[in-house]
């Protein structure tokens, strides 16, 4: 979402909200919560899919060499889980942060200057909020793929889940930030976050493609 859309929403917290109310704000005329918020959402599913297959391992008869790791996943994909809520809420604040710079009084030349900046700092910050949810949901591919190649094989398409995902959250995030990124005047942060944008992208279709052949591998 950037700058042209209209409306605005209330600042709310994703991580309390119900299923239901969470999609009828999403469905409502509102510009937020919008796809950076549900790409937070995904990667906050991604995350507990890990800590699902990490429970259903952790303790059980079989995968005593794969306990330690899945342990250490689990842990670190609950903490995960948290912070891509936080991250949904950053980002519709971040949004709201540009729909407020728009609104700035630019009767003269200095007031036109300061909405001018003002509009360029809030882009760039809506740029960055989605960015670090697609950073953070790429790292997390990475526990996907190593959950569905160790854990119990029961779950392994959970596991595999888990990388769809977070996979979601990757690109539905720097879809995001892409469109914030085309409103910037400065070059230098222009180029800057389109490369950290496809570095991302050819690193999630590398741990998909990677999960997807682990999964095949379990059901032999």
């Amino acid at each position: 979402m950037n700058g042209g859309d209209n409306g605005g929403g209330a600042s709310v917290g994703f991580g309390s909200s119900t299923i239901e109310g969470f999609l009828d704000a999403l469905a409502s005329d509102a510009a937020t919560p919008g796809g950076g918020a549900v790409a937070g959402l995904c990667g906050a599913v991604g995350a507990a899919l890990i800590s699902m297959v990490g429970r259903l391992t952790v303790g059980r008869e079989g995968y005593e060499d794969a306990e330690e790791a899945m342990r250490r996943y689990l842990e670190e994909a609950d903490v995960a889980r948290a912070v891509f809520l936080e991250l949904a809420d950053r980002d519709a604040h971040a949004f709201e942060a540009v729909m407020s710079a728009f609104k700035m009084t630019k009767e003269d030349d200095r007031q036109k200057a300061e909405r001018s900046a003002a509009i360029q700092r809030a882009y760039e910050g809506a740029a960055r909020v989605p960015l670090e949810i697609a950073q953070r949901a790429v790292d997390l591919m990475d526990f996907a793929r190593t959950t569905t190649e160790l854990g119990n094989v029961n779950a392994a398409s959970d596991g595999l889940v888990a990388a769809f995902a977070l996979y979601a959250a990757t690109y539905s995030a720097l879809a995001n930030v892409e469109i914030n990124v085309a409103a910037l005047k400065d070059e230098t942060v222009a180029r800057e976050l389109r490369g950290e944008t496809e570095a991302l992208k050819t690193r999630a279709e590398a741990l998909l493609s990677e999960t997807k052949a682990a999964f095949t591998a379990r059901l032999a």
